[in-house]
């Protein structure tokens, strides 16, 4: 797609069709690729009905992740958790969901009005961090609410913990229903042995993948891929039709086909070098003092480096702004208790060099003898008292945090990334609620809600 971009632009076309910038870089400059940005001209093909250019992409991508449909996605693994839940489900559906999964997960079940039935992850305490959905869990709910219609789950979650995906889909598949993974963090999966394998070749029914977050890829191109006769491609492609644009990024297009083509080409070497450059940094941080590196590689994406501060007088919050103001690394995401360093094959050795060098010189400043006080709780799921989309007709009030205990939310909150909800709309909100609020902001972590940065109280319903 990028070389048929490429020969169009050098052809003497006059553009009377949008965008309205025209492709004019005399005028505009060459700062922004203006001259790539066209629209479904002729001889372009159309994303929601491909049998040019964009198909031969999709059909890339099928063989890349051996399945049997692939779609690009140019409004993020947003666009295709919304569109994968609503076609998987009928309005009203029971489905089964875990409870660490994205927020754009809690809007497909508003937006398709379901009732939902929450798992919680598996907890470690020693680093204060959630992991995987135990196959346990999932097959106990299924048993005691028959009527669900769908499981729905993160692997790998943000922290790089990966669920036994086999197992959760036999579950599924015994009361033949599909299991849909958010597996926007794990597009690198099953394209080298040195990592997990993908989803769909675990058993999943459909997955999202999020190509930017973890391969060469601009922001917003992702995949939704398909391996399952459990899915109804018809309804699928009707929802994406509906939660993608109908004006796609030829730009985002042609990124997702430069980064499949670029996989496919230099990807053994490349993820090569990448799993020698993890093992050296997790060798050179081995001996760190007082900083501790998730080292458990057992169901665990290693290029999510989770770098715990529990032993130190510092939070999460201080570390990511130590390694950015001294010495100019910027970390994906600063929880209370650790920071996540996200990595990828674009990554050098140097880059590696430097994180750990740095973690080592942080190592020998912070002060281990007065550990900080961080009193974060595990996940929790307060009572249900209305669907969420029960709760978008009600009229409601802000009061304070701490004059909100047994009222029932009408709004998320939630940190900002992760994205994952501490309280849901329609939920009572608890003791444990209000207590993981404070305790969060005591560690400087902002929290959000739908409509912006949380204040000093919640709306709840009158």
């Amino acid at each position: 797609m990028f070389n048929q971009l490429k020969e169009y632009c050098k052809k003497d076309i006059c553009p009377f069709h949008m965008p309205g910038h025209k492709r004019n870089i005399d005028l505009l400059g060459n700062d922004l690729p203006y001259e790539y940005d066209i629209t479904e001209i002729n001889g372009f093909d159309y994303l929601h009905s491909p049998d040019g250019i964009i198909k031969n992409v999709q059909e890339k991508a099928k063989k890349i992740y051996n399945c049997e449909h692939s779609f690009m996605l140019v409004n993020g693994s947003t666009c295709g958790v919304l569109a994968a839940i609503r076609s998987i489900t009928d309005y009203g559906d029971k489905v089964l969901v875990a409870r660490n999964c994205h927020k754009s997960v809690y809007n497909a079940i508003e937006l398709n009005g379901l009732d939902a039935v929450y798992i919680l992850p598996e907890y470690n305490g020693e680093f204060n961090i959630h992991t995987v959905i135990n196959p346990d869990s999932v097959r106990i709910a299924l048993e005691n609410n028959p009527d669900i219609k769908a499981v729905i789950l993160t692997s790998p979650t943000y922290e790089g913990f990966v669920s036994d995906i086999q197992k959760i889909a036999e579950t599924a598949h015994s009361h033949n229903i599909p299991l849909f993974v958010d597996e926007a963090h794990g597009a690198h999966f099953g394209l080298s042995d040195f990592f997990p394998p993908d989803a769909l070749s675990c058993g999943a029914d459909i997955a999202v993948l999020g190509l930017h977050k973890t391969l060469p890829a601009l922001t917003q191109c992702a995949l939704l891929n398909v391996k399952s006769n459990l899915i109804n491609i018809p309804k699928l492609k009707e929802q994406l039709s509906i939660f993608e644009t109908s004006s796609p990024s030829y730009i985002l297009m042609s990124s997702i086909d430069k980064c499949l083509s670029f996989i496919t080409e230099q990807g053994e070497k490349l993820f090569s070098d990448y799993y020698n450059n993890l093992k050296y940094f997790y060798k050179t941080t081995d001996s760190l003092k007082n900083l501790k590196v998730y080292r458990n590689f057992s169901n665990f994406d290693i290029g999510k480096i989770v770098i715990s501060i529990l032993n130190t007088n510092i939070n999460g919050t201080s570390l990511s702004e130590i390694l950015r103001n001294d010495y100019n690394i910027e970390v994906e995401m600063a929880y209370d208790s650790y920071v996540i360093a996200m990595t990828s094959i674009c990554d050098t050795k140097k880059s590696f060099e430097r994180l750990s060098c740095a973690l080592s010189a942080i190592d020998d400043n912070i002060n281990s003898d007065k550990k900080n006080e961080l009193n974060t709780l595990p996940l929790s799921i307060p009572t249900k008292a209305l669907s969420i989309s029960e709760t978008k007709k009600l009229s409601g009030e802000t009061v304070g945090l701490i004059n909100s205990n047994g009222r029932i939310a009408l709004e998320y909150i939630f940190a900002y990334p992760p994205g994952i909800p501490i309280i849901v709309p329609g939920e009572v909100i608890d003791e444990a609620v209000i207590e993981e609020i404070i305790n969060l902001q005591k560690a400087d972590i902002g929290l959000k809600t739908a409509t912006g940065p949380l204040k000093k109280g919640i709306y709840v319903l009158k």
